[in-house]
């Protein structure tokens, strides 16, 4: 998990998001959102690039209101800010406005250094997020996703779960979000191998991928390998339903920059780069058609159906027809 210094108080004047971990970043920044959007359902947010950042935009963008609005601006690659700029953030940190809260994501090390040094001097609110290169800091990051949660896991079922999944946060804290939803009382060793033994090789996200791109011989190999290798069949419905809905929600979202979709839809910014690659050959109809297979091999996964190898099989057919929906009479 992220860690923090100086204040815990998400709405604190001025956070500082240090670090490479895109999950972590991204959750900081979700962090003092929906902090600011409790205190102020009409908070407006602010999500900026550099090259958005222009000497005198953050002077634009803090200027007193008449309507006194609650305001968040996250500013990213907060390292590559032109100088002009840097003398801008580190002149508004010295008197921070009321009502609003800064947000800067910097990747630490030496690149805008000046900045750095400059927010931790005013006692910025600060939230580590290292690249997390050791097996023992991932073994960390998902006992943590763990206590989060609420949920008690061994300390064997967090080992296998590196073991399975391997370094990448984000499909770690998926892992660990669905062994939560899925399973009753204390998550061990056993659970775990039978949602994820043979995982590195045939991801029930795999399967999904596969299928959303209408690549439907590839998807029903990646399943039949998924299933003998011990891959919970529910695993591999919730990942069919991710995909379908994510081609649905940007399909009918309004076009923008991956980071403005990003916090319209709930989605990391690299996933919407994913997705808008993968959407190509969908209709709305060829969604609905998809959303309602998935719902069926749920149900027969779930106890409604006599084979629920068969049922994902369908769905998956299903799903890579629809993909290929435009363009056919």
């Amino acid at each position: 998990m992220a860690r923090k210094t100086g204040s815990d108080d998400p709405l604190a004047p001025v956070t500082l998001a240090v670090g490479q971990e895109e999950l972590l970043l991204d959750r900081a920044v979700r962090e003092v959102v929906a902090a600011a959007k409790a205190a102020d359902a009409d908070t407006d947010v602010r999500d900026l690039t550099p090259d958005q950042l222009q000497p005198g935009t953050l002077a634009e963008l803090t200027s007193p209101s008449l309507f006194a609005e609650r305001k968040v601006v996250v500013v990213r690659q907060a390292q590559d800010l032109s100088a002009d700029t840097v003398k801008d953030v580190k002149a508004y940190l010295g008197s921070p406005a009321e009502e609003i809260t800064l947000v800067l994501l910097h990747a630490g090390g030496a690149k805008g250094k000046g900045l750095l040094d400059a927010a931790r001097k005013v006692g910025a609110r600060e939230v580590a997020c290292p690249k997390m290169t050791k097996p023992a800091d991932r073994l960390a990051f998902v006992r943590g996703e763990f206590r989060t949660a609420g949920r008690s896991a061994t300390p064997e079922a967090c080992q296998a779960l590196v073991d399975a999944i391997g370094s990448d946060l984000r499909e770690l804290a998926s892992a660990v979000s669905q062994l939560v939803a899925d399973v009753e009382g204390t998550i061990d060793e056993a659970v775990v191998g039978r949602y994820y033994t043979g995982r590195a090789e045939a991801s029930s996200f795999t399967v999904a991928d596969r299928a959303v791109e209408g690549r439907a011989a590839e998807a029903l190999e990646a399943l039949r390998w998924s299933l003998s290798t011990g891959v919970a069949p529910v695993l591999i419905t919730s990942a069919l339903a991710q995909g379908v809905r994510a081609i649905g929600k940007l399909s009918s979202a309004r076009g923008g920059r991956p980071a403005d979709l990003a916090r319209e839809l709930g989605m990391p910014p690299w996933k919407i780069d994913r997705v808008r690659q993968q959407m190509r050959g969908w209709t709305p109809d060829g969604v609905a058609v998809a959303l309602r297979a998935v719902a069926e091999a749920d149900a027969g996964v779930k106890g409604g159906g006599d084979d629920p190898e068969y049922a994902l099989e369908k769905a998956v057919v299903t799903i890579a027809r629809a993909a290929r929906s435009r363009g056919r009479s």
